[in-house]
């Protein structure tokens, strides 16, 4: 197997004699058959191919497939974005009536993706902690949970997942552990390798690394035996009528049966696929992910070295810092370095938190993070400001919390900025 930097460059795609060297963006939205029968056998799932970029795409099937290969997959498809990533992962093995076992400390839209929008589906979630217990987790476990959930590293809480727990807990209850790996991505970590199931992106933060494209990937190890509790997953198991009764994993096998599933169920329905415009993008950004990856890791641990020194913060939250809560997990799970994303609370509540963010002028106020460009957030007045106090400490969110997404500039010029800004905030 190539090994991730050559991945990220020529991963998923090998021109043959003649043909182009950059990935072909086929942006259209149907394809041409010269028989009906041709056609009907796509429909009927007895044969590949392409007739409607709703389901799939050439262009998107590339990069997923790249995506697949440096995460080590057998499986993988594009969604319009990370949100509709976990949606899809999730809903392709729940429906109403069942339940799912999550970490509290996840990315504000996802918390509310899953206790609001999917609660109303009827989908119930318990919220754990990321440092429970396996007495606690198994706790947390219900006869018709279908899916265990969490985020390698946490936005914008920045704990750090013990995947081989959550895994092995996960499994002992025949149910998949679906791990978002957005921030670390498989530069830092490769879920599968620990005892993860299926894995998820935005690929709008640091795949694509330039704000230019929102995007999704769901990404399927293969490993996970769905046959062996065919009443838990009968979507995978039993034959689906939708599509003249075939049975995903009798017809597609554990390496397939997953994504074959969420794309010809989930994307013909709901249709949130990736543009082909946008998938070309992410490309781009996915050639040089191993360089940037490293540069934003070295950025974020000099940052938070400088914060943790400054008289103005009371307290830093970076994995990669000696003494951080995550410090010995993340040597394990992310021994290259985590990511460029650092969390900082400031002196002085939530007042002082906002002041900081009035006076940053190198560094953008953005919603967006992990991106080449450095900007920062205040997340219990923007990400986050949906969540009562009680729901913000739950999640490891306080009021005065500050995340900065150190980009790839020069950091003597970020350390600069954020210690005037620091400076003047206070003197208010």
């Amino acid at each position: 197997m190539s090994k991730i930097e050559t991945l990220c460059v020529q991963g998923g795609y090998t021109p043959a004699n003649g043909e182009p060297r950059q990935i072909p963006i086929v942006q259209s939205t149907t394809f041409r058959y010269e028989t009906s029968e041709a056609m009907a056998k796509l429909f009927d799932l007895e044969a590949s191919g392409y007739f409607y970029t709703r389901l799939q795409n050439p262009t998107n099937d590339t990069v997923a497939a790249k995506i697949c290969q440096m995460e080590g997959g057998t499986a993988a498809m594009l969604t319009s974005s990370g949100q509709a990533a976990n949606f899809f992962a999730v809903f392709n093995i729940a429906s109403t009536g069942d339940h799912v076992v999550a970490s509290s400390t996840i990315y504000g839209g996802t918390f509310n993706l899953f206790s609001v929008t999917m609660k109303r589906m009827g989908i119930d979630f318990t919220f754990v902690a990321p440092d429970a217990d396996e007495e606690e987790l198994n706790a947390a476990f219900r006869p018709n949970t279908k899916a265990m959930f969490g985020e390698t590293i946490a936005n914008p809480a920045l704990t750090v997942l013990d995947i081989e727990k959550f895994a092995k807990v996960a499994h002992a209850h025949g149910v998949p552990l679906i791990v978002d790996n957005t921030f670390a991505t498989p530069v830092g970590c490769r879920p599968f390798e620990w005892g993860a199931d299926i894995v998820t992106h935005s690929t709008t933060k640091y795949m694509d690394g330039h704000g230019a494209a929102v995007g999704g990937c769901i990404v399927d190890s293969g490993k996970f035996d769905w046959t062996a509790y065919p009443d838990k997953f009968p979507g995978l198991c039993t034959p689906d009528e939708s599509y003249h009764g075939v049975t995903y994993t009798e017809r597609f096998g554990l390496g397939g049966a997953f994504i074959t599933k969420a794309t010809a169920q989930l994307m013909r329905d709901f249709g949130a696929i990736q543009s082909p415009q946008n998938a070309f993008l992410l490309n781009l950004g996915l050639e040089s992910l191993h360089v940037r990856m490293k540069r934003h890791c070295e950025n974020g641990l000099a940052m938070a070295r400088f914060l943790q020194a400054n008289e103005h913060v009371s307290h830093v939250t970076y994995c990669d810092l000696p003494g951080d809560k995550y410090h010995e997990v993340a040597k394990k799970y992310l021994p290259g370095g985590s990511c460029g994303v650092v969390s900082f609370t400031v002196k002085g509540g939530r007042k002082a938190a906002e002041n900081f963010m009035k006076h940053l002028k190198l560094i953008a106020i953005e919603t967006h993070v992990a991106d080449a460009r450095s900007c920062c957030l205040h997340p219990a007045s923007s990400t986050h400001r949906q969540m009562t106090d009680e729901e913000l400490r739950a999640c490891g969110v306080s009021p005065d919390l500050v995340r900065l997404s150190c980009g790839i500039e020069n950091i003597d010029d970020l350390i600069a900025d954020v210690k005037q800004a620091l400076e003047a905030a206070h003197k208010e």
